[in-house]
């Protein structure tokens, strides 16, 4: 049963007793919002551990809630739509972040997770960590009605996405679309 998680610096997984540890090897699987400030209060924490994120898509820390604006043209430089980048984490927080990554397997006997770099077919390497952290987020829903997969149909969930409504209204003049 975890004891504390990050709030001062403790950790106490498996324990009734949290005990401060530092210099251990975090692996953080989802660098979006979850992932992204776990990260980060990570380091604020301890400047001493190895953070490793690891996301699944090319975007990481990006605001989600500012998406309907930039399709609605209220906001118009996509680059506002990053909070951070992997490079400015790397930079900022010292964050070893990996994107177009998808974790594949966790092995909690050895500490261990597989990840697989999408943009390398084939390609596979194995990550050891000391404390885990998971925040995938979700795929939508999509239920099994009549014309679930026509055209126009979109969900709304990463900035590619987004992209894509913006291309169909940009493409089919007059629509109306309607995000939820």
């Amino acid at each position: 049963m975890m004891q504390e998680t990050f709030g001062k610096a403790l950790y106490g997984w498996g324990s009734n007793t949290a005990v401060p540890k530092t210099g251990i090897k975090l692996v953080i699987i989802g660098g979006v919002a979850g992932g992204a400030s776990a990260a980060a209060r990570a380091r604020r924490l301890d400047e001493t551990c190895e953070i490793v994120l690891l996301q699944s898509g090319p975007d990481v820390s990006f605001a989600s809630c500012g998406m309907p604006y930039f399709i609605g043209n209220e906001i118009t430089d996509r680059d506002q739509m990053a909070v951070q980048t992997p490079e400015s984490l790397r930079k900022r927080f010292n964050i070893d972040v990996h994107v177009n990554t998808r974790v594949i397997k966790i092995d909690t006997d050895n500490k261990t997770v597989t990840a697989t770099d999408e943009t390398q077919p084939g390609s596979q390497t194995t990550i050891a960590y000391d404390e885990l952290v998971l925040a995938v987020g979700s795929e939508p829903l999509k239920p099994p009605i009549p014309g679930i997969g026509r055209k126009g149909l979109f969900a709304l969930r990463n900035l590619q996405d987004m992209d894509a409504i913006v291309e169909w209204l940009n493409d089919m003049p007059n629509k109306c679309s309607t995000c939820s």
